[in-house]
């Protein structure tokens, strides 16, 4: 149902008119030729209050679902940037976490277009559950993270092999939603699951089963959290070498290996070396400085396990924004996340009478910034060009995302499967999505 209210969301995000929206304006060469028209009238307008800006939106987004109508499905991810939350919701989408957004194509089967603004991986995993009359396209292709960035398929598969060639049916992938279909379909291929921030204790958990090995990918602090909860002893816990260091693929031996082979044999959980750089910048100095103003801290796992220990919470975006909207009149929340997800937090805390600041946000220490610079490549005219180019019939090949699609978040290269191999990795991915969907929901 879209908003009778053109400021306001679905969830009572509001679209301030007088506040300029918190994005940074892309170069006009960072858009495909097919956006650049819409970039250039989006970049010439007065200004950017959201006035102005769904003044112009509402001109080719209108007219698109119009001529969808109720095929048509606009999603975008809690840690968006700039206002793309709330002109998503303003125009009817949806905004969820990773695992939400991954079902909602097979739970949603009358939305056969469905058009997200977040990054590649998130809507691959859309497309991997997806059915074959649904179409999945992202408002820009480049958009991407940098944990995954740290762990494309040819830096991981290489190493996978050997610790599979070591082990065996002994090794169990489990892998993070922040990776590639052609990574969770390793998972699927080994016995393992896909997993997210919120289930990731229940999902290791169970892949751990008869005494098996996980090799966990690609977040190791996150890997590190999750092992922590369930008490594995941390000499047993082993992280493999910094791929900012080793560029991916490296031999599996005494001297690439901290500790050596030994230490890996010994190891019950192996951790690939990537993380996510909203999240690496929380520590205990944080925690304790909002601890002693008399705030309570809560934090996503994937920041450093010291910093999860000291916290008070901790949990995926849709625990952090419950917490918020559940949270007592009065109460004082230090939120340790992306910065664009705390500043729209905040903003419905004011309207329940609860504070909330980004824990990096205090005196003397650098704060959060915007928030993820990646999801913010996806902006307002990404997003309004690609749905009037959709009902044109014109919309670039590139936007279109396929199960085992590979996108080069720099030059917006991709590497598309052929049919065969596609079919192969949709087979091997479903598998390991649907493992997490059925660990999870055998908890609920």
């Amino acid at each position: 149902m879209i908003s009778s209210d053109p400021q306001r969301s679905a969830s009572g995000l509001r679209l301030d008119p007088d506040i300029a929206i918190c994005q940074s304006d892309l170069p006009l060469g960072w858009y495909q030729e097919e956006l650049r028209p819409y970039a250039e009238e989006y970049l010439a307008l007065q200004d950017r209050k959201p006035a102005t800006v769904l003044a112009w939106m509402n001109r080719y987004v209108r007219p698109a679902q119009e001529h969808f109508g109720d095929s048509l499905l606009l999603l975008a991810h809690f840690y968006m940037g700039g206002e793309i939350v709330k002109l998503i919701e303003n125009y009817g989408g949806a905004i969820a976490d990773s695992y939400k957004l991954a079902l909602q194509a097979a739970r949603n089967p009358e939305k056969k277009v469905i058009v997200e603004s977040a990054v590649h991986f998130m809507a691959e995993s859309i497309a991997i559950l997806a059915g074959e009359d649904q179409e999945v396209w992202i408002t820009n292709p480049k958009a991407g993270c940098t944990m995954e960035m740290l762990a494309k398929d040819y830096m991981v598969l290489p190493v996978a092999d050997q610790l599979i060639e070591r082990y065996g049916d002994e090794l169990v992938v489990v892998a993070y939603m922040n990776t590639s279909g052609r990574l969770k379909a390793l998972a699927g291929r080994t016995g393992g699951a896909v997993c997210t921030s919120s289930n990731a204790h229940l999902v290791v958990d169970w892949a751990r089963r008869d005494g098996k090995k996980v090799l966990f990918v690609p977040d190791q602090h996150l890997g590190r959290n999750t092992a922590d909860r369930l008490g594995i002893d941390p000499a047993r816990v082993l992280t493999l070498p910094d791929p900012q260091v080793t560029r991916g693929a490296f031999p599996v031996n005494e001297k690439e290996i901290e500790g050596g082979l030994d230490a890996l044999d010994s190891a019950e959980m192996i951790l690939w070396g990537s993380f996510c750089g909203v999240h690496t910048i929380f520590n205990t100095t944080q925690i304790d400085w909002f601890h002693e103003q008399g705030w309570e801290v809560l934090i996503h796992p994937e920041s450093p396990l010291e910093a999860v220990r000291a916290a008070d919470g901790v949990g995926s975006t849709d625990f952090l924004w419950n917490a918020v909207m559940n949270a007592p009149r009065g109460a004082k929340l230090a939120i340790g996340t992306e910065g664009h997800f705390v500043r729209n937090a905040r903003e419905q805390g004011r309207q329940r009478g609860v504070e909330v600041m980004h824990l990096a946000d205090i005196p003397g220490m650098q704060g959060a910034g915007c928030g993820c610079a990646t999801m913010s490549r996806n902006d307002p005219p990404h997003l309004a060009g690609l749905l009037d180019l959709l009902r044109k019939g014109e919309a670039p090949d590139l936007n279109r995302v396929e199960a085992g699609d590979a996108v080069d978040e720099i030059t917006g290269d991709r590497d598309r499967l052929a049919p065969t191999d596609r079919d192969r990795l949709v087979l091997e991915a479903r598998t390991a999505l649907e493992a997490m969907i059925e660990v999870t929901e055998a908890s609920a």
